[in-house]
């Protein structure tokens, strides 16, 4: 079930939010959705769901529009979390449940096994506002997948989170879309977008700036990092032909050079002048990239 978005724009008055947007989301796969505050990430996310409607353009979901007889196929986490504090968990994810068309007892079955699995057990009975920042988003997550959802829109779901806590949500993203499910992912944090999506999409100002494949991406940014680990003064490096960018780590330096050819030249010129524990050349990161075509617009 492809999702589509095609010359997708959205308008608020004379302020354009979403700018003629293109996109395809393959079936059973994890697409990055990026960009800085305002870029129209959530907007976008909104008309997917049908809680807005685009000015102009067509969203389909396996060649269909999207409307509410398909709210039971979606599951969305947003980033404004939304949970009612007075209520326990169990009555909270029951009603939600409900809302989403199943039966009471599925629901309590399902969400033993997440609490379970999220080794909260003891949660079932608990009012929301008795828990942790970092365990009431456990159990929006919960909320937004307890249905089984074909196509699950996750904005942020990390945020607030410990790395343990990270670690345990991210191995449950990754199930849920071993079980077939399209996943929507936006995140401020680059590395859990490179670890997790095959392709991804930046916005600004509602346009996408990248958009493809992520090794393909990053092969055509052209610019290579390179680390070195020494025991020698490398400040020399930062006027080296073809390093534009040199930053000083505990260890060493991390350079951004134009090319692959430049660290040869970098290598030569550091023999015979003492020990290099460490000289690697990388990728470079999808933060190089954000940053490098958002900029200041990246917050």
């Amino acid at each position: 079930m492809t999702l589509l978005l095609k010359d997708v724009t959205k308008r608020f008055g004379k302020h354009t939010a979403v700018d003629q947007l293109s996109l395809e989301i393959p079936e059973s796969e994890m697409f990055g959705f990026l960009g800085g505050n305002g870029a129209g990430k959530t907007t976008t996310f909104r008309m997917i769901l049908g809680l807005l409607d685009s000015t102009s353009g067509d969203i389909t979901w396996n060649g269909e529009p999207i409307n509410y007889d398909k709210s039971h196929l979606i599951g969305y986490l947003p980033e404004e979390r939304g949970l009612y504090p007075k209520l326990k968990v169990r009555e909270q994810i029951i009603y939600l449940g409900r809302l989403r068309g199943m039966k009471k007892n599925d629901i309590v079955t399902e969400l033993e096994g997440w609490l379970e699995r999220f080794k909260v057990p003891e949660y079932m009975d608990k009012k929301v506002e008795e828990l942790s920042k970092g365990n009431q988003q456990k159990i929006q997550f919960i909320s937004a997948v307890i249905h089984r959802p074909k196509l699950l829109i996750l904005d942020e779901p990390f945020s607030g989170l410990d790395p343990i806590n990270v670690e345990m949500l991210k191995q449950a993203v990754l199930d849920i879309k071993a079980q077939g499910t399209s996943i929507v992912f936006s995140s401020h944090q680059m590395e859990h977008v490179e670890e997790l999506c095959e392709h991804l999409c930046i916005l600004q100002k509602g346009k996408p700036v990248v958009y493809g494949a992520l090794g393909e991406i990053k092969r055509s940014f052209g610019k290579k990092n390179l680390i070195i680990h020494a025991d020698i003064p490398l400040e020399f490096l930062r006027d080296y032909p073809g390093v534009l960018h040199l930053k000083k780590v505990t260890a060493g330096c991390e350079l951004q050079i134009e090319n692959e050819a430049v660290s040869q030249g970098i290598f030569a010129a550091l023999q015979g002048k003492g020990f290099i524990r460490k000289f690697d050349l990388a990728e470079p990161s999808l933060n190089d990239i954000f940053i490098e075509k958002v900029g200041a617009a990246y917050e």
